[in-house]
């Protein structure tokens, strides 16, 4: 007699980017990890934890505390035809690295006449909701969505935390990844045949009709929640993961518009010059016509992220605030 098929593991956030690495390294001797404490420490948020064991000193590299030295010299490797991984403790220290980012790793490839390429993935840990102040809390993705030359990722969710890695190491140009520190401890199991993720591509996370909550990185559980509070209001809310900053995919985002014809923009980031700007712009430009109210935003405060917890909830945005702007949108 066959045995019932055993229930799939549970897995962490944190778990699934280490399984995503640990494959990575097993399966191509030219990926290496570097960056400040990976190797014995496990990394600042224990993603690395155990690889320094398993694939030891050499493909497992610490760093010194130099963000635009090693993201340089991951630069180099990946030109020298490595493909490295390189993990900055903070998307606020990597503003110590935008010299190497911008001006080397996004240029080359055009600099050189599509003669040298630049196969680099950096990841980063970015938001804030943890206490952990304005020098470690900021979320920058805006920022680098506005380079050409590199994409730009923010896994929501277990499986493209765990399947995000490899086309991101596949691509011929430099990838950034943002992990959310909120989400390092999220946990469930991977849905059944997960595999390689569109990096091209947004993902609609719940099916609606009303209104389009788009949001990515961690406002997704957020948006999420938002949208069972107004279930129970009668609105159906669709909820949009972007995933991939640059390229944005307008196709889905349009295609949500037309459904719905509302949009609640929700990013963590700044309201000035963010992301959902740039989100809003294109709705307007492409689907001002699929609109029957002005699209909503619900951003973070303009001003440095708060350590005081009551003071940090309130700089960034909420469930609450996520419904009224869906419910002024719907009317």
């Amino acid at each position: 007699m066959t045995g019932a098929k055993a229930a799939p593991e549970p897995i962490t956030y944190r778990e699934a980017l280490r399984e995503a690495m640990r494959e990575a390294l097993a399966a191509d001797e030219r990926v290496f990890l570097m960056g400040e404490e990976v190797g014995r420490y496990g990394g600042a948020f224990g993603v690395s934890l155990g690889l320094l064991d398993e694939f030891g000193p050499e493909r497992i590299r610490d760093t010194p505390l130099s963000e635009s030295a090693f993201v340089g010299v991951g630069i180099g490797a990946a030109i020298a035809g490595l493909r490295p991984i390189v993990e900055v403790m903070t998307v606020n220290f990597s503003l110590l690295a935008l010299d190497q980012i911008l001006n080397n790793a996004a240029t080359l490839l055009h600099m050189s006449g599509g003669q040298v390429a630049v196969p680099l993935v950096i990841r980063m840990t970015t938001g804030a909701g943890r206490q952990l102040a304005a020098q470690h809390s900021h979320s920058l993705e805006g920022w680098y969505a506005h380079i050409p030359g590199i994409r730009v990722l923010a896994p929501a969710t277990l499986a493209d935390a765990r399947y995000m890695l490899a086309p991101a190491l596949a691509d011929p140009d430099p990838v950034v990844i943002f992990e959310h520190g909120s989400l390092y401890n999220a946990s469930g199991t991977l849905p059944p045949g997960a595999g390689p993720v569109d990096l091209d591509s947004a993902a609609v996370r719940q099916p609606g009709s009303d209104v389009s909550l788009i949001t990515y990185g961690g406002s997704l559980g957020k948006a999420l929640k938002a949208a069972e509070r107004l279930a129970g209001d009668g609105v159906d809310a669709e909820v949009v993961d972007l995933r991939t900053l640059r390229p944005l995919d307008d196709a889905t985002v349009l295609g949500s518009i037309r459904r719905t014809h509302r949009a609640v923009l929700v990013d963590e980031g700044w309201r000035t010059g963010g992301l959902s700007a740039e989100v809003a712009a294109r709705i307007t430009e492409q689907g001002f016509y699929e609109l029957d109210a002005p699209v909503e935003r619900v951003c973070g405060a303009e001003v440095p992220v708060p350590y005081a917890r009551q003071l940090e909830e309130a700089a960034l945005p909420q469930v609450d605030g996520i419904v009224a702007a869906a419910r002024r949108a719907v009317g």
